[in-house]
């Protein structure tokens, strides 16, 4: 069957069957108040045209969209991910030239480099900058000799990158890999590392700075170095900085013989990094793993080494500096070392408190200088932007203050019409159906998001995920009722320098009051996480420069007056230098979120 669909264009007056025709008969049926539909929401609304909407709805009917995916997420206006890109460079791949791939961006090198003898492929500054830049280097140097790879700068300052590294260097001799740089200061991190360097000889690999001083994302490194002989391995600088960075290695160095791993400062510093090490160098043979300075200073933070070094013949593992957290953290080794052979030694040297070991190997495990290092000796507001909380009083007329970056990050997109909407899955049950329809690449974004739109909700909260306007307005009014208005700071002006609060006013009068907040979650239609906030006051304020006292802005904020819910660790607290329930705390409605109050 062959669709063939409209232009996306409507002359003249709004066909009223179009998604926004239909949306604002919803509004106009559903909000008991003559306020001007606020502008800033109804651009969300979805562009289909009616004859597009129409097609794309019956194809949702039939479960068909899967087979017409690109047309969906082009006409839809939707994050997707493609591969439409595939190189073919024969001539390089089977010759001994080496590649420079320098400014490059997006492209699917699958195959790229099998079976190849020596030469060196350069990826400098690829995809620098881009939004959301997604590529696939599938069976990448599969079987090559003495070929070199140098990832430079890769994917640098990108918002939503997607890498995909599957089987990469399986069954290379020799030669070497090195990732310096990558992903570095990447908002959204989604790399995949499957059998990488999987049965490799002596093939190094580098990772030098890696997804440095992102933001929450995630590292999947599965079956890497399964096999591997003499594979040297070194993570240096890797997810430093980072904020809530999650990295599993799933049967890492599983049958490896000799070799050496090298974890140096990996998790520095970062803010809640969550490391998975499950059946890690599993029955490995005279292999040498070194975590020096690992998660050093970083906050709070969960680490699990299930079964890790289990079996292990003649290893020796060595934890210098581990965890040696300014916020207790988790971290729990099950199984490890158990059954190891051969004079296995693992060390903990200057190791934090607040660790489970359960079933270690009871000989050949050592712990030095054991000690309780959660110590205040770092500053407790390093991970929190300046002026992303703040306390109700410094909203006050002629107040100086620093705003955060408020800029929206995410990918443009635009929220589904109900009629479509309805037939999608939305749970983790149905991960598959939504993998078949979006891709396989989109997994881990779809997983994130589903799962913490699942999260029961918190002590008073109560949430909802919406990925339609008409959604949204339902979630509002059943907290509100129907007679209510929706807000949002008004540009990005101010962002990350000092302003001058001008005229304040409060919504309800500045009296305690309940609204619903409504925040972005990354997945490929636009979609929310709202969730009803009560006992907060609700501000308007005229945002001025420093210099010339004229007005740049006109923010939103809101303050939550009852924090007794909120975790220790929240970040507010970090910053203010307090514990749940005896401040209150304040922060900006950033770019694309909003707040929903009663009418004034």
């Amino acid at each position: 069957v062959v669709l063939v669909f409209g232009t996306g264009r409507s002359e003249g007056k709004e066909n009223p069957f179009t998604a926004k025709a239909s949306l604002i008969r919803y509004w106009n049926n559903h909000i008991s108040n003559n306020l001007p539909k606020p502008p800033f929401l109804i651009s969300k609304a979805s562009p289909l045209n009616a004859i597009d909407l129409t097609k794309l709805t019956q194809l949702a009917n039939h479960n068909s969209l899967s087979s017409h995916i690109e047309s969906f997420c082009s006409l839809a206006n939707l994050f997707c991910s493609f591969q439409e890109d595939s190189l073919k460079l024969d001539a390089v791949v089977k010759g001994k030239g080496d590649a420079n791939f320098a400014v490059y961006s997006s492209k699917n090198f699958k195959g790229y480099g099998s079976l190849r003898r020596g030469g060196i492929d350069s990826f400098k500054n690829y995809s620098d900058g881009l939004n959301t830049p997604n590529e696939s280097f599938k069976k990448y140097s599969r079987g090559s000799n003495a070929h070199s790879e140098d990832f430079t700068s890769y994917a640098k300052d990108a918002n939503v990158a997607i890498d995909n590294f599957t089987n990469y260097g399986s069954s290379t001799t020799g030669g070497s890999g090195g990732f310096n740089n990558y992903q570095e200061r990447v908002n959204v991190p989604n790399l995949r590392f499957t059998s990488y360097d999987s049965d490799g000889n002596k093939h190094k690999l580098s990772f030098s700075s890696y997804s440095s001083e992102t933001n929450s994302g995630s590292e999947a490194f599965t079956n890497y170095g399964k096999k591997g002989k003499a594979v040297l391995a070194e993570f240096t600088s890797y997810s430093s900085n980072a904020n809530t960075i999650g990295s599993s290695f799933a049967g890492y160095g599983v049958l490896g013989n000799s070799a050496n791993d090298s974890f140096k400062a990996y998790g520095d510093s970062g803010n809640n990094p969550r490391n998975n090490f499950k059946i890690y160098g599993l029955a490995s043979k005279l292999g040498i793993d070194s975590f020096t300075s690992y998660r050093d200073s970083a906050n709070v933070g969960a680490d699990s080494f299930q079964s890790y070094a289990t079996d292990a013949n003649s290893g020796k593992v060595n934890f210098v500096n581990y965890g040696k957290t300014f916020n207790v953290g988790n971290s729990t080794f099950k199984e490890y070392g158990k059954g190891s052979t051969g004079s296995t030694t693992i060390g903990f040297k200057m190791y934090d408190l607040a660790r489970s070991f359960l079933d270690y190997a009871k000989k050949g495990v050592t712990f030095a200088g054991y000690t309780n290092s959660s110590s205040k000796e770092t500053s407790v507001n390093r991970w929190v932007e300046p002026g992303k909380f703040f306390r109700e009083s410094v909203l006050k007329q002629g107040n100086v203050m620093v705003m955060p970056d408020i800029r929206d990050k995410m990918p443009r997109r635009s929220f589904l019409p109900r009629g479509i909407l309805s037939k999608l899955p939305f749970s983790t049950s149905h991960l598959s159906e939504l993998r078949n329809i979006f891709g396989a690449s989109m997994e881990g974004m779809l997983e994130n998001a589903l799962t913490e739109c699942e999260r029961p909700a918190s002590r008073g909260e109560t949430k909802r995920c919406v990925g339609s306007v008409e959604d949204m307005i339902d979630f509002a009014t059943s907290v509100l009722g129907h007679s209510v208005t929706v807000r949002t700071t008004e540009n990005v002006k101010g962002s990350k320098q000092e302003i001058m609060i001008g005229e304040v006013k409060g919504i309800n009068g500045g009296e305690v009051t309940k609204s619903v907040s409504c925040h972005q979650s990354l997945y490929p239609y636009l979609l929310y996480y709202c969730h009803s906030v009560p006992k907060v006051r609700v501000y308007e304020a005229e945002i001025l420069d420093v210099t010339s006292k004229s007005k740049i802005n006109h923010g939103v904020a809101i303050c939550h007056l009852d924090t007794s819910a909120w975790s220790p660790t929240h970040g507010a607290f970090l910053a203010l230098g307090s514990r749940p329930g005896q401040i209150e705390v304040c922060h900006w409605i950033f770019e694309n979120d909003m707040t929903w109050t009663i009418v004034d």
